[in-house]
């Protein structure tokens, strides 16, 4: 049976279960883009549903001499060949993975095969043909982890290289008390598998208005507002750790104390050795006209681990509202630091 995520609405209620269908991932006949595939067949194995292979082969460039047909259909023979050695190559799960090729742009044309054919996970390699560079996400990919309708998993060039069905021996799932975020515990506690499970929440620096150098009464009121909500985030872990304990999950719960949310999970997942990041796009903020909110958009594009994104496929009508509020709202961008 798909597995059920309970999702929460704009003002917190509940926006009822997102199911997980069919995984759709993306490779491009690079060794970095066959990376995605241990990572789609994990998600597959744990919750039972089926992947398709997808390979987009893109034309001729505006300007350029069209290309002929014969060459055309050589080059679609040789993408259906390729897809077909790769699923006949992949472990078997339920079912050997189905291959699709499809032509035209690259990011437009995975939107739309995701938004038609009930894919609610698209996986996809940071880089691809172009080998990787200086740049957190290369171009395609970068378009597809803003456009791509539904969850998003995105396995970055550092990554270590994995074969078969990936294991994940340690799963990191960032909480901030809401219930947007805690809604991707149940598909993280079944991709631990074997493995640890790791709850990880970070108490920034409490702000206080400055228009000149704090006095000793002020550093005392920061640091009792430290205290407190340290005090507040072990409890909560606690409550966490105690609901989960059914699972049968290794279970570790840290709290971060200090610094700047996105570079303390960042170092987290650098230092612990982290195999998946499991998020909501959208936490404590809750500004879901947005793709992502700013600790899931800096961690697509830092995280050292592969980085699975859970967020529910718009509909229309929420597509038009949201493209309303989004032209008076910056977008957090997964470009920038």
């Amino acid at each position: 049976m798909p597995l059920e995520i309970r999702r929460i609405g704009r003002q917190g209620e509940g926006a009822g279960p997102t199911k997980f269908r069919r995984i759709a991932a993306c490779v491009d006949g690079s060794e970095l883009g066959e990376r995605v595939l241990p990572h789609a067949l994990a998600v597959a194995s744990a919750l039972a549903v089926p992947v398709t292979l997808l390979r987009v082969i893109e034309g001729k460039a505006p300007g350029e001499p069209p290309e002929d047909p014969l060459g055309w259909d050589l080059r679609r023979k040789e993408a259906a060949e390729y897809l077909e050695r790769l699923a006949a190559g992949c472990p078997k799960l339920d079912g050997t993975p189905e291959a699709q090729v499809v032509e035209g742009n690259v990011a437009e044309q995975i939107c739309l095969w995701v938004e038609h054919h009930g894919a609610d996970l698209t996986v996809l390699s940071s880089h691809g043909m172009s080998g990787a560079s200086d740049w957190r996400l290369a171009s395609n990919a970068l378009k597809l982890a803003e456009r791509a309708p539904g969850s998003l998993l995105v396995v970055p060039a550092a990554a270590p290289a994995c074969e078969g069905v990936a294991r994940y021996r340690r799963v990191l799932v960032p909480v901030d008390g809401s219930l947007r975020a805690e809604s991707v515990l149940p598909l993280a506690t079944r991709l631990a598998a074997d493995g640890e499970l790791v709850l990880a929440h970070v108490i920034p620096v409490p702000e206080l208005t400055e228009v000149g150098p704090l006095d000793a009464e002020d550093l005392e009121l920061r640091d009792r507002l430290m205290r407190r909500n340290e005090r507040v985030a072990n409890e909560y872990l606690d409550r966490l750790r105690a609901q989960l304990a059914e699972s049968g999950r290794s279970l570790r719960a840290i709290v971060l104390r200090g610094g700047d949310v996105r570079s303390s999970l960042t170092r987290l997942i650098a230092d612990l050795g982290i195999d998946l990041v499991v998020l909501s796009a959208h936490g404590r903020g809750g500004r879901t006209h947005l793709p992502y909110g700013s600790v899931a958009a800096h961690l697509i594009a830092h995280s050292a681990a592969p980085i699975l994104v859970v967020r529910p496929k718009p509909t229309r009508a929420l597509r038009r509202a949201h493209a309303a509020e989004d032209a008076d709202v910056r977008r957090p961008s997964l470009a920038n630091p």
